[in-house]
């Protein structure tokens, strides 16, 4: 690998004539590895045919440059990171070179034993996601029993005195689950509990007609988290967004295009987003053939869309334009056809009526959709969404 740092012009590029920040957050995916089967998982769909992984000295490498160019927080994640037997060895260089980590994981391939190596190793946080707040959906939604392994790594990452984030990706078949994610998130002592939206791409996309809940369902949700908010005294902290398909604006993806995050696949594929392989028109450089300051300030890929000289109307005149930077380029591309377009989650968007369209049919269509799972041995294995209820 090429550990060069030296910066390089981004000459060429459509992004504004302004100094290119550093990626403060970088996303190492160590693994697509893993025992879960969730049907809105954000691995690509063809992640079986990624079967080459970077080694131990490969992502060492890759954290002493992404620190040299500024970046700060490290997650580690998947697929499911637990999967790597070098991961303790990856958090000691991390901890080494100053990063704050944050391990998400579903908890697999962890126990108390790991988690007191792992602390020992100088992780910082750690992440435990959840499918819901019980074992029969929990483990439905998951595809294999993990529930009751799941709680037991929850109380041993308290134990440990790690902070902890318990993560609840929220979809139509468990936001009715709200009350109990947030009571079971405070008995397990949790600091933060993220109410994840689920997003559409990938598995996620495949499934949206069965995963997209209804207005009324999130209508329910918001009064949900402000009556536990209201109940509640005590210091864990709550966090939930309503989906964009259903705020009528578009988010600043990832915080902006190749502005703070950094994403590095398995393979060392370098992304501005870990959805971003979708968008054919790009080749994203690999970190085996590219240092890291190379890719960051001089890939095309990274230039395309960064900052916001690139729009088109609406998002050119746009008052907005430098806090949403025009939405997500994936959800443009996979639901317009056109990256550069306006995100059609924007109520602006002259394709917003594809968003509307796909709310309207889940709403009629949803609760007899079948599920297509993550799963490499049959990537089509369904189920209907019935059977989850």
């Amino acid at each position: 690998m090429n550990s060069s740092t030296s910066p390089v012009s981004a000459a060429g590029s459509n992004c504004a004539e302004r100094p290119v920040p550093p990626p403060l957050w970088l996303l190492a995916e160590l693994t697509y590895a893993c025992p879960l089967q969730c049907p809105y998982c954000s691995n690509p769909r063809d992640y079986p045919s990624v079967r080459d992984e970077l080694d131990t000295a490969q992502w060492i490498d890759v954290l002493r440059q992404a620190r040299a160019l500024g970046a700060v927080q490290l997650g580690l994640s998947g697929g499911e990171p637990a999967a790597r037997r070098d991961l303790e060895t990856i958090v000691q260089e991390a901890r080494g070179l100053g990063f704050y980590s944050n391990l998400i994981t579903s908890g697999l391939g962890l126990d108390a034993r790991r988690i007191e190596a792992l602390r020992a190793a100088g992780l910082d946080h750690i992440q435990v996601s959840f499918q819901a707040a019980d074992a029969v959906l929990n483990d439905r939604i998951a595809g294999t029993r993990s529930f009751e392994h799941k709680l037991a790594v929850a109380r041993a990452v308290k134990d440990a005195g790690f902070p902890m984030v318990l993560c609840f990706v929220l979809h139509r078949l468990n936001l009715h689950q709200i009350p109990a994610m947030l009571a079971l998130a405070e008995a397990l002592g949790g600091d933060y509990v993220e109410l994840a939206t689920t997003q559409y791409y990938g598995w996620a996309l495949a499934n949206r007609t069965a995963l997209l809940p209804t207005r009324e369902q999130l209508r329910q949700a918001e009064i949900d988290v402000a009556a536990f908010r209201a109940a509640y005294d005590g210091p864990m902290k709550i966090y939930y967004v309503v989906p964009d398909y259903f705020e009528g604006t578009p988010k600043a993806c990832m915080g902006g295009w190749a502005r703070l995050h950094l994403t590095i696949a398995p393979d060392g594929t370098a992304l501005p987003c870990h959805a971003a392989r979708v968008l054919p028109d790009l080749a994203f450089p690999n970190v085996c053939q590219q240092s890291l300051a190379e890719i960051w300030h001089g890939a095309p890929a990274f230039n395309r869309y960064r900052g916001t000289a690139w729009v088109q109307p609406p998002c050119s005149t746009c008052p907005e334009r430098e806090v949403d930077f025009g939405g997500c380029r994936c959800q443009a591309y996979l639901l317009a056809g056109d990256a550069t377009a306006a995100d059609p989650a924007c109520r602006l968007s002259p394709h917003h009526g594809r968003v509307l369209e796909a709310i309207d049919t889940a709403r009629r269509e949803g609760d007899a959709a079948p599920l297509i799972f993550r799963n490499p041995r049959n990537a089509t294995r369904e189920i209907s969404s019935a059977d989850l209820s």
